[in-house]
């Protein structure tokens, strides 16, 4: 959850990077982090795995005002993709304000997708967190290879949507990402919601700030 500093008149609030082993997480948050301004970031902070590192750094944005006379200072956290990381990944999501997933779009690393979202899911229950009621954000990464599988297919997969019940959120809500879709519908007699998706090729920086944007303001959505 949002931590308040009245001393520096700053709303902390804490992003995690999510996914499969080397799709994409590091690459996104070495993006941010190269184009943000060295004044208004903090240092970056690397563990280091056998196979990946879990990065962590926290910036202010100059462009998204203030709450209540507050600044809104965002921490992004990656955490390590391997199944045997996963005390470090449930460590590093306690307090978590936003949730970005980012999947490998790669065909053939569709299962890892799957298995990934399902610990985010396990993982987050166990803190007793909905994710389908938090700020959470659907990368899909790797847009720019042969082998990419198709948007439909990774919806179906990974973003397929939940039912909604509370009858003043069962409205269709266009997705203002992608023209025609939407973010909640009515599927034959019931209400769905589903996360909102970022197409990314993230080594070329392509749909990292997208995605960044998309989170961050729904994080402040629930402040303010």
């Amino acid at each position: 959850m949002s931590m308040i500093n009245y001393a520096s008149r700053e709303i902390n609030c804490k992003l995690v990077y999510y996914g499969p082993g080397l799709g994409g997480k590091t690459t996104n948050l070495e993006h941010v982090y190269g184009k943000v301004s060295p004044n208004t970031r903090g240092k970056m902070i690397s563990l280091a795995t056998e196979t990946e590192r879990t990065l962590f750094f926290d910036f202010l944005p100059v462009d998204l005002g203030t709450i209540r006379g507050f600044k809104t200072r965002f921490h992004l956290y990656t955490v390590p993709g391997q199944v045997y990381y996963n005390a470090s990944r449930k460590l590093i999501l306690k307090g978590v304000d936003g949730i970005v997933f980012v999947a490998d779009s790669q065909i053939e690393r569709m299962e890892a997708n799957v298995e990934s979202m399902q610990n985010l899911y396990d993982n987050m229950a166990e803190y007793g967190y909905d994710l389908t009621k938090i700020p959470f954000v659907i990368q899909y990464n790797k847009r720019d290879l042969p082998n990419a599988a198709t948007i439909k297919d990774l919806q179906a997969a990974l973003n397929p949507g939940w039912p909604i019940e509370d009858p003043a959120l069962q409205k269709m809500t266009p997705d203002p990402l992608h023209s025609g879709e939407h973010v909640v519908e009515k599927v034959e007699s019931e209400w769905i919601g589903r996360a909102p998706y970022v197409e990314a090729v993230a080594v070329r920086g392509d749909g990292v700030f997208d995605t960044l944007k998309v989170c961050s303001k729904l994080v402040l959505k629930t402040l303010s």
